[in-house]
């Protein structure tokens, strides 16, 4: 990786280790009934935060996709568990299932663009 990219990467590891602080510091009680739906926005963040760096790396990335692409699968995601919860269908774990499967895949295509 060329020394630009590493100085880009900076940025964003401070804003995730000042993140990490403030959540330690700032106590914030959320109703068990959204818990489900925190998980699935989580989630998705991971998914577009590797799918951003998966492009940068590739040097493709535009911070408006990315920023899209999240709003997209969170809304998606978070609507489909609605719609099971109100269906009676557990449509949570199918969303969970397809997010799982789109970190590793992308994990392994960042593993391929690092080590190789």
């Amino acid at each position: 990786m060329s020394p630009a990219p590493r100085r880009r990467l900076y940025l964003p590891l401070a804003g995730l280790a000042v993140g990490v602080v403030v959540g330690l510091l700032i106590q914030f009680d959320l109703p068990v009934a959204y818990a489900r739906y925190l998980t699935l926005v989580v989630l998705v963040a991971l998914d577009s935060a590797l799918g951003g760096l998966r492009a940068a790396l590739e040097h493709q990335f535009e911070d408006r996709l990315l920023l899209t692409g999240f709003l997209w699968n969170a809304a998606c995601g978070v609507g489909l568990a609605f719609l099971g919860d109100h269906l009676g269908a557990n449509l949570y774990l199918a969303v969970v299932l397809a997010l799982g499967l789109r970190l590793f895949r992308t994990a392994a295509a960042l593993r391929r663009l690092v080590f190789t």
